[in-house]
């Protein structure tokens, strides 16, 4: 599968990236079970010139690891590009393809899908390198929203922040000490939305918190 190149992609890790051997042996069988699928660490999607950076966990199995795009293909990504696109943060496509975004990139804090979509410390570890790269690639990001507790963690990590003063919970606010804001959601996960953990306000209402960020 073919894709465009993503804004980062000097810095992206490999397609066969070795670091978690875990990681790698279910990549390596769903090589051979999908092989029309993506199955690949999935790079970063949007615009390299971005304000806001959105940091989930990993890869859905049926969504970007098969598509190769993060957060498209199931239901966690129908529910974050609907809140983008309605609050002018990318832009729907008319022929149904997936949103292009404005202002905004994504991407995971773990790039590879992991068994039962629960990556171990160690593996969020192992890639937490590329995370840090990006974001020092990134000059004009000044806002992060971390999608659930393992990405507000990694991602505060990767800015250079204390995880001790900066704690995970739906709604807060973290302001790092060169002035990049981190805004913590949970996760738009299928699970969460059919619990109801998180409803479409909820998460629309921090990405309105972001927008009120930008440029201050």
């Amino acid at each position: 599968m073919d894709l465009a190149p993503s804004p980062l992609a000097a810095i992206e890790p490999p397609r066969d990236c070795p670091r978690c051997p875990r990681l790698v042996a279910l990549r390596e069988r769903l090589r051979v079970e999908q092989p029309d699928w993506w199955n690949a660490p999935v790079p970063a999607l949007g615009d390299a010139a971005a304000w806001l950076v959105i940091v989930g966990l990993a890869p859905g199995r049926a969504g970007a690891n098969r598509t190769g795009r993060a957060f498209t293909g199931d239901a966690a990504g129908a529910l974050l590009f609907a809140t983008l696109t309605r609050l002018g943060l990318a832009s729907a496509d008319p022929g149904g393809a997936a949103p292009t975004l404005e202002g905004a990139l994504i991407f995971n804090a773990v790039r590879c899908l992991p068994p039962e979509n629960k990556p171990t410390p160690e593996e969020a570890r192992a890639c937490r390198p590329f995370l840090a790269a990006a974001a020092a690639a990134l000059p004009a990001a000044r806002v992060y929203v971390a999608l659930g507790q393992l990405a507000h963690q990694s991602t505060i990590k990767a800015l250079g922040g204390r995880l001790p003063k900066a704690r995970f919970a739906h709604g807060a606010e973290h302001r790092l000490p060169d002035g990049r804001v981190v805004l913590d959601s949970y996760h738009c996960s299928r699970y969460n939305q059919q619990t109801g953990r998180l409803t479409p306000t909820m998460l629309e209402a921090v990405f309105a918190r972001a927008l009120s960020l930008r440029g201050g």
